[in-house]
């Protein structure tokens, strides 16, 4: 049996329109944690026809254009996606590899991949081999692992390894599905679990104990009576929400419970930071024990930014604040705002029939050529 180490590198040529580039990154699988296929094509596709630096960390792919330019912008897009959908009865794939078809008059692409993200990331690589002077620096970044795990991000691993590849931005977009809309941000998101305490007892003689599930009503209770605050953040409104997401208690059912454990979600703006939403909520529940299990700060917008003026001028679609977590925050952390903004509908990402319209991807790259080139 062949080796797939010996099987050769895929190829890809940019020169291709942005929907048949689609279609080819997507027919080269690239499940989590098996990227190395598509990091190999991309990077030799970028060392052949650009002139752009080309750094590999893992299966993470870089690319920087050094024109000395004033401002310098990130186009970012991860390469990996979640498995292919297979049929229980034959085995074989249901969204691999991809077709064309025309819907109501609206020409699709389907497949693993094409909304999240492999039109995004052709697009990319569209404006890195079409636009040789862009009117901004640019720094591409191709990364792995966002779909698993936050240990196997591509950008956690640059951000620990070469920070100086990204950090020297001024600003980045981030080319997830949008449906068209530019998203600004993200929220930050924190979760917790607060407890309460209380006396085991046989359930037929209640008095001996002092029951913990009983005692979690007051947690309930404060977080019917809470009043979200909305925040707005470089001109764009984040809603913030805190709620009970899980509750857990009690042992057997003829025992007094002795301890009870709400688990609560806060989606807090990017104007607070992550000690400051803890801080928040520990405020909301004083008195009762709380461990925080989770706190993932969010992202500004940037919108202030020259670049990202720009940007939302060249684009002129809506602009609406990103109301829940992506890696834009990562970008964040390394000091630089960022937006996501992509072709296909994020509502069909994930699904056995992903698709999106072949014209998203085209005026995506449309777009993004008006902003650079």
């Amino acid at each position: 049996m062949p080796d797939p180490a010996d099987a050769p590198t895929p190829s890809l040529d940019l020169a291709q329109d942005v929907v048949t580039l689609t279609a080819d990154l997507c027919d080269i699988p690239s499940v989590s944690l098996a990227e190395s296929a598509l990091a190999d094509a991309i990077e030799a596709a970028l060392r052949a026809s650009t002139a752009l630096e080309v750094t590999r960390i893992g299966n993470t792919v870089i690319a920087r254009t050094e024109l000395g330019r004033p401002e310098r912008v990130v186009l970012a897009g991860h390469i990996d996606t979640v498995p292919v959908s297979v049929d229980s009865a034959s085995g074989d794939a249901l969204n691999l590899p991809t077709r064309r078809t025309v819907e109501h008059g609206v020409e699709m692409l389907h497949g693993r991949g094409t909304v999240d993200m492999k039109g995004g990331v052709a697009v990319q690589l569209r404006i890195a081999a079409t636009v040789p002077e862009p009117s901004r620096d640019i720094t591409f970044v191709f990364y792995e692992g966002e779909e698993i795990e936050s240990e196997h991000n591509g950008l956690l691993h640059v951000e620990r390894q070469r920070p100086d590849l990204i950090a020297d931005a001024d600003f980045a977009v981030l080319l997830e599905p949008t449906g068209a809309a530019v998203e600004g941000g993200c929220k930050g998101t924190l979760r917790a679990e607060v407890s309460t305490s209380g006396v085991a007892a046989h359930s037929a003689r209640p008095w001996k104990g002092h029951n913990a599930i009983h005692e979690a009503a007051e947690i309930l209770r404060r977080l019917v009576d809470y009043s979200p605050q909305t925040h707005t953040v470089d001109g764009l409104e984040f809603r913030e929400a805190l709620g009970a997401v899980l509750i857990s208690g009690g042992t057997a059912t003829n025992v007094v419970p002795d301890r009870c454990v709400v688990t609560v979600n806060y989606r807090y703006a990017p104007c607070l930071s992550p000690e400051e939403a803890e801080a928040h909520v520990r405020e909301v529940f004083d008195g009762f024990a709380l461990e925080v299990t989770d706190n993932a700060g969010g992202a500004r917008p940037g919108l202030n930014r020259p670049a990202a003026r720009a940007f939302v001028e060249a684009l002129a679609v809506p602009v609406e604040a990103k109301q829940g977590w992506t890696d834009v925050a990562r970008f964040s952390a390394m000091g630089v705002p960022a937006v996501n903004f992509g072709p296909g509908d994020p509502n069909l990402a994930h699904m056995d029939d992903e698709r999106a319209p072949v014209a998203d991807y085209v005026e995506c790259e449309a777009a993004l050529r008006r902003w650079l080139a």
